[in-house]
């Protein structure tokens, strides 16, 4: 077999140009996320409230995660990616607009209102998922889906590293009202460079196909394929039981007591150990025995999670999760691999919203969850709880599906090689 070019994708300018948008939207969004946390747990000093924030996230993102990828399917990607940045711009400019020193609301008013912004951004990230999914597949070729698939994902983690740590630091430097200016900004600047990618061709052949007919064939398709419901169940129930990320701040200002500054690297180190994962497999590639692979890295990604919880030592917690973001990019990786190559152009956007409703939501999911069980158990046993309760999972899932332990994908790579 030849050897694969590890920068086959990066040297096809639109996509540059998706991952410079991608990188911008992603940094902005996740900057916005934890200045929200930080002010929502100043304003109440309860970590049910940073729970909240997830539940009302996920609500919306599971209600319309369906519906949504039947509109990506149907529609044409770039400009409804671009109706998706600009309405994330207004979330952006109401947030700011409410952190503002001339608000006199009260507490509980400002607290609603956030929430409630936070549902909006909800219902958009229902459509986010399953668009950049399809358009992808757009820009590049069948055979770099994989080396496409590792550079965006390595794309989003830079951003979720930059974005955390920017936001940390800015609260502290110009407060949380200049911050959400800087989100604001960097939302715009993201709208700018959508504009530089084409149209791209509607590639579904059920155009006006009847919603309940094309949600019944999506949810089939992946019930069906058993590496893709194996892969996506095993990341849901990780994510949803391993969501200490949610609790980051009472680590940070309860436990370990690093002010906001701290909470910055903490947010920021499982995206440095993702990101540099997925560097590296930009150049060796784990689709050789990928099913055991996610296995241990989902039993790493536990076991990194109860260090953390255990831990009342800062550089230790960052290095925990440092090794739970590796753990966690071998994971992303390998998963989105597989969707990449298991999934037809036309059902991509459905897909990709079964996805987002495994392991996008339950992110969302996994923060309510932490939330609730840290107001329940306390906060570190709640953490330990989770990382437990994550081990076990892959413990059972090795046990009954002995399909996917032995799962390869060396054989669709070369299949995908050979029809270009």
């Amino acid at each position: 077999m030849a050897k694969r070019d590890p920068y086959a994708a990066l040297r096809i300018k639109e996509f540059n140009i998706f991952l410079a948008l991608r990188f911008v939207l992603v940094f902005a969004w996740s900057m916005q996320f934890i200045v929200v946390e930080w002010q929502v747990y100043s304003l109440t000093k309860d970590p049910l409230s940073l729970g909240l924030i997830g539940l009302m996230e996920i609500i919306p993102a599971l209600g319309m995660a369906l519906f949504a990828g039947h509109i990506v399917d149907q529609k044409e990607k770039r400009n409804l990616f671009l109706w998706i940045i600009s309405l994330f711009s207004l979330i952006s400019l109401g947030l700011f607009f409410i952190s503002g020193d001339s608000i006199t609301w009260s507490t509980n008013t400002i607290l609603y209102a956030i929430y409630a912004f936070v549902f909006f951004g909800g219902l958009l990230r229902s459509f986010f998922g399953p668009t950049i999914f399809s358009l992808i597949a757009l820009i590049v070729p069948k055979k770099v889906y994989p080396n496409a698939a590792t550079w965006s994902s390595s794309t989003w983690q830079m951003a979720s590293i930059l974005g955390p740590a920017v936001g940390g630091f800015t609260i502290n430097w110009i407060g949380i009202h200049l911050s959400l200016c800087i989100v604001f900004i960097l939302v715009m600047v993201a709208l700018i460079l959508g504009t530089l990618i084409s149209k791209k061709p509607v590639l579904n052949p059920k155009i006006g196909e009847p919603v309940l007919e094309s949600l019944k064939e999506g949810v089939r398709f992946v019930f069906s394929t058993k590496a893709i419901l194996g892969a996506l169940s095993l990341d849901m129930i990780a994510v949803l039981f391993g969501g200490a990320v949610a609790l980051l701040p009472v680590f940070a200002q309860d436990i370990l007591k690093v002010g906001s500054e701290g909470f910055g690297i903490l947010r920021a180190a499982p995206a440095v150990g993702a990101f540099l994962t997925m560097l590296i497999t930009a150049y060796i590639p784990i689709s050789r025995k990928a099913g055991l692979k996610l296995l241990v890295a989902v039993f790493g990604f536990g076991i990194s999670i109860i260090v953390f919880g255990l831990s009342t030592i800062f550089w230790v917690s960052v290095v925990a999760l440092f090794f739970s973001g590796v753990t966690d990019g071998v994971s992303m990786v390998i998963r989105q691999t597989i969707l990449q190559l298991k999934t037809p152009d036309h059902m991509r956007g459905r897909v990709a919203s079964v996805n987002t409703m495994f392991v996008g939501s339950s992110n969302e999911l996994g923060a309510f969850e932490s939330g609730l069980t840290a107001k329940l158990m306390g906060t570190v046993t709640a953490v330990v709880f989770g990382g437990s309760m994550t081990i076990l999972t892959v413990l059972t899932t090795g046990i009954i599906s002995p399909s996917f332990r032995k799962l390869d994908l060396e054989s669709d790579l070369e299949a995908h090689e050979k029809s270009e």
